[in-house]
């Protein structure tokens, strides 16, 4: 009996064995970011990082490396494609010079022309045929990529500027740090000698007066790199990027072999991403504008109203130009149209009360 029970025990044993499930291995991702470490979004991607991590019960490891960690930044999405390295962060329209139907997705300036702001894009992305087209984007490109939205911001700041500039004719008078793509080329239509660099790069470029005007993003970001150290005179509303979008890039081969739920995780961990980063950015730059303003001398001024005639006609010649000689930048223009039609009457009648009450109350703190 006694042999009898030690090989039940044994059979039980094994069979406990067999229908356990193995453990699955540890995934790490290493993403390399397009600027440096210190960079507010480096701040958001590696809070996404972290619920990764979370839903997948330490199954996925996102390891954020900095911009030129492993290669240069202009070659972060080859990098990816070849699985040099598994992932890269960067905003879409970094690669429009690949395919420019990414600047639909990573700066749509002037809101594409149809009124979008960056919550509007939003919808239109999750529920409006722009998650598709964004799966659709890569192919295009012909790279072996899948992409996750994560950061979505905007309007951007016009930017830094030594003195005022009350109308156009002062603001061509600066050699002005744009954004790639789209936005910078809309800035050279108006015959503003606009300059692309990274993030990381701006400062140092302002020290030395290569550059003597300058733009990023918002408050936030734009204090981490130091800019009102430099120039105190500084514009929020501008056009060329009021909505902007900061994404994830993953080797195709490595998001093939994780797991429907770990591809799951991720995908869910991006959606929150979405609405996270519009959170934190609302309360980051309210306090980063107080403290510029208060602490370091930065001066408020509003933009000049010649700017957003002349920047929507030049950014609509450039659109108008890529809906001609390229398809998919129709198709993906075309799906956006076509949900502005329906979305922007209602959100742009409810933001004008939103931003009435806002201006009110901003208002009233002046008279403090």
């Amino acid at each position: 009996m006694k042999h009898l029970s030690k090989t039940v025990c044994a059979f039980a044993a094994l069979a406990l064995f067999a229908a356990a499930p193995l453990a699955q291995a540890k995934t790490v991702i290493r993403v390399q970011s397009v600027i440096p470490a210190k960079a507010d979004e480096v701040t958001m991607l590696k809070d996404y990082a972290a619920n990764v991590r979370a839903l997948t019960q330490g199954e996925v490891e996102i390891e954020v490396l900095p911009a030129g960690a492993i290669v240069g930044v202009k070659e972060t999405l080859d990098a990816v494609d070849k699985g040099l390295i598994e992932g890269g962060f960067a905003w879409t329209h970094y690669w429009s010079g690949k395919h420019p139907a990414a600047a639909l997705f990573g700066s749509p300036t002037a809101g594409a022309g149809l009124g979008l702001d960056n919550i509007a894009w939003v919808s239109w992305y999750m529920f409006g045929g722009g998650k598709e087209l964004y799966d659709q984007l890569w192919d295009e490109m012909g790279v072996n990529v899948k992409g996750l939205m994560l950061q979505p911001v905007g309007p951007e700041a016009l930017g830094w500027f030594k003195e005022p500039i009350k109308s156009m004719d002062d603001f061509r008078k600066y050699r002005y740090r744009a954004p790639p793509g789209i936005p910078g080329q809309t800035y050279n239509e108006l015959g503003i000698a606009a300059v692309a660099m990274g993030g990381g790069d701006i400062l140092p470029a302002l020290e030395k007066g290569t550059i003597d005007a300058a733009e990023w993003c918002c408050p936030k970001p734009d204090s981490v790199f130091g800019f009102q150290k430099v120039l105190k005179h500084y514009y929020l509303q501008g056009l060329h990027q009021n909505v902007v979008n900061a994404d994830l890039y993953i080797n195709k081969d490595v998001w093939n072999k994780l797991t429907p739920t770990q591809q799951k995780a991720m995908e869910v961990a991006a959606d929150a991403s979405l609405m996270r980063a519009l959170a934190y950015r609302i309360y980051e730059n309210g306090k980063a504008l107080k403290d510029l303003t208060e602490n370091h001398g930065v001066i408020l001024h509003d933009t000049p109203a010649d700017y957003f005639p002349q920047f929507m006609a030049a950014a609509g010649k450039l659109l108008d130009k890529n809906k001609k000689e390229n398809a998919f930048f129709l198709e993906v223009w075309n799906s956006m149209r076509d949900f502005a039609d329906v979305a922007v009457p209602f959100w742009a009648g409810a933001q004008a009360s939103n931003a009435s009450i806002g201006k009110a109350y901003a208002d009233s703190l002046k008279k403090k």
